[in-house]
């Protein structure tokens, strides 16, 4: 089970004891700010592209959307996001519980500046039932990401 693999994860780091579990789905941006009884846009939401020939995650505030024209500048590919049925094989986790932490090898890690604007914000723990609360300063050092993207539609 994914949770178990980003549980296991944490804890090298202590944090392991601060991931929540629901009763209820959190698979999507409005069932998990209805579970964490938070806004939508402080949900970190995790989307799986493929680009060239690797997968990439692209971590954004969940009030936002990707913008092709950037994200085009920023990786010189169309975005192409995959597919449900792909998503648990190339990724590690399934969908609806897809996030940056314990993803398998090769798996490149992105975070959009759409989550700076936040003191914290809720990444998924690998179960379409689990949250994590981290600043976004945690979520660069735990999800090992790249770099800070800026792949988002501008906020209005």
């Amino acid at each position: 089970m994914s949770i178990e693999r980003v549980r296991e994860y944490f804890k090298k780091y202590g944090i392991e004891n601060r991931i929540q579990e629901f009763d209820v789905s959190s698979a999507t941006v409005e069932l998990a700010a209805k579970a964490l009884n938070c806004e939508e846009y402080r949900i970190a939401k995790t989307m799986s592209f493929h680009l060239h020939e690797k997968v990439i995650l692209v971590v954004t505030a969940g009030d936002v959307k990707i913008d092709n024209k950037k994200y085009k500048a920023e990786f010189g590919a169309k975005a192409k996001m995959l597919s449900f049925d792909e998503a648990e094989e190339l990724i590690g986790h399934g969908v609806g519980g897809v996030c940056p932490f314990a993803v398998n090898e090769g798996v490149e890690v992105y975070l959009d500046v759409s989550l700076k604007r936040f003191e914290t914000v809720f990444p998924a723990c690998g179960s379409s039932n689990s949250a994590i609360e981290l600043t976004p300063d945690e979520i660069e050092k735990y999800s090992n990401s790249k770099k800070w993207v800026d792949v988002c539609k501008d906020m209005n």
